[in-house]
């Protein structure tokens, strides 16, 4: 494995968001935006070296766009499915996948990829 390739960090939108109770209920999309634009301010705080940041949105939260440094993609059906296929993808590659969802951590480290908490990015 090339060292140059950047560590693939898929956040569980949903799940980040629902871990602080701050109102998000009230507008899904705006939290999602929220955390996308924190994520491209701040990075993966404590990661050192290049990472591609992918933040998975479903429901109500469909229709974030994409900015410099974090692309957004829609889950068609199942947010958990969506992230669980783009590890499978990775082919190998570093993948780290933010959630407190008990089953996709293990479905995804099942296939090599590491977890963490959603406070790893955020406060």
């Amino acid at each position: 494995m090339n060292d140059d390739v950047p560590l693939l960090v898929i956040v569980d939108a949903a799940n980040v968001v629902g871990s602080v109770p701050d109102g998000w209920w009230r507008d899904r999309r705006g939290a999602a935006e929220r955390l996308r634009d924190r994520l491209a301010a701040d990075g993966v705080p404590g990661r050192t070296g290049p990472v591609e940041l992918v933040l998975v949105v479903e429901g109500a939260a469909r229709g974030v766009e994409s900015v410099p440094g974090v692309r957004v993609e829609t889950a068609a059906g199942s947010g958990d499915d969506h992230m669980v296929e783009l590890v499978a993808r990775a082919d190998g590659r570093p993948c780290l996948v933010v959630t407190a969802d008990r089953e996709l951590r293990r479905r995804v480290t099942d296939l090599g990829a590491e977890v963490a908490g959603p406070r790893t990015v955020r406060p």
